[in-house]
Formats: C-alpha cells, structure tokens, sequence
C-alpha cells in the first residue's frame, strides 16, 4: 500500500495540473460570491463557511474522474484486479484514494485560510473551517472513488462521477458546515457534528474503498 501509494501521488505531482486547477476552480467559486450578495461585509463572514466547504466540496469533484482512467489506459488497473484478491483490492484503493486526497484535495485545505480572509471571516472560523475541511475532505474522496469506479469504463464519465455522488456528499456538508458554524457561534455546538463528521470519514474509509473495489471487478468482468 506505502509503494502504490508513493507510485499514485509521484505520478499525480509529475502529471502536474490538477491541484492548481482545483485552487483556481476553488477561488472563483470564493471570488465570484460576493458579486452575487453584494458587499455586505458582515453577510460574507457568516456565510463565509458555507462558502469555503460548497466551494471545496466542487473543487473536489473535478479530479475524480482520474482516480481509475490512467490505471485503465495503461493497463495497469486489470492487473490490479486480477492480482489483488477479494481482501486486498479495497486495500489498493484505499491507497490510490489517499494518494489522490494527498496530491489534489490538501492544496485546497491549504488554500481555505486565505480565502477565509476574503470572505472577512474571523480567525477562529478560519480554524475551525480549515480543520472540518481537513476532516470532512477525505469523505468525499472514498465516496468519489465509488463513483469513479462506477464511471471509469463510460465514455465522459465525469460528469456521471458528480451526478452519483453529489447528493450523497450532502450529510458531509452538513455536518462540516454545522461544525465551522459552531466554532464561532456560541449558542451552537461544534464537538458534536465535528465528531459524527470524522465518524463518517472513518465509515467511508471502509465503505467506499469496498463499494469501489465491487465496481471495478464487476466493470472487469
């Protein structure tokens, strides 16, 4: 798993791209809003978590469709169905998600403190929306790599990727959102959604690297 892992997020950085393009997408959604609601300073920091978590969320979305399709063009992902057994292949997607989070979806963590600035939000609401997208952000990748394994033998299958998964992100954005709210507002409660937002981390971590693994061998077949 360390070897694949090293192998993906190498191949990741050397095809070069995909992290700024989703730094980009990400700062156009945090940049085009205010022209939306208007220059309401105090309006930008209350929704300001809202804003970063939709804004990462579809960032996130954007690379998916590369988590398999490589692997399928060279080749190299038959032969990781057929050498991997029923235990080991959600193992190797497990890596191969972790590689992908790693190389596409942390820049965008990186990146939400500043974009937190421009949206006038308040240091501890910059913490804590960082820190939820920290969490919450690996959820999405196990849920996407389902998808991606769903799609990886369809022509466009990009977009069928944020079709399936994109309703079945929504309870991550809730639980993030009602976290990084709770940080600031005093009346509202952050430990308890921030811990059913790594709690649902921890069951995708398990769920979707099986529900993927199920695909690709049924996509195999």
């Amino acid at each position: 798993m360390l070897a694949l892992y090293r192998r993906d997020l190498r191949l990741g950085l050397r095809a070069g791209g995909g992290a700024l393009v989703g730094v980009l997408f990400f700062l156009a959604v945090v940049a085009t809003i205010p022209f939306g609601i208007g220059p309401d300073l105090n309006l930008l920091a209350r929704i300001g978590p809202a804003i970063l978590w939709i804004g990462a969320l579809l960032a996130s979305l954007l690379g998916l469709d590369r988590l398999f399709q490589a692997d399928r063009d060279d080749g190299s992902l038959d032969l990781m169905i057929v050498a991997s057994d029923r235990h080991m292949l959600p193992l190797t997607v497990l890596a191969k998600c972790l590689a992908h989070w790693t190389g596409t979806v942390l820049p965008l963590v990186i990146a939400s403190p500043l974009f937190g600035l421009l949206m006038n939000m308040e240091p501890l609401a910059i913490a804590a929306t960082a820190l939820t997208l920290l969490v919450g952000t690996p959820a999405i990748t196990f849920l996407g790599a389902a998808g991606a394994a769903v799609a990886v033998a369809l022509p466009r299958g990009g977009l069928l990727i944020s079709v399936l998964i994109l309703p079945l992100v929504i309870p991550i954005l809730i639980f993030g959102v009602s976290a990084s709210y709770g940080a600031a507002a005093d009346p509202q409660p952050f430990l308890q959604p921030f811990f059913i937002l790594c709690a649902l981390t921890l069951l995708l971590a398990v769920v979707g690297p099986m529900a993927a693994a199920a695909a690709l061998r049924w996509s195999a077949d």
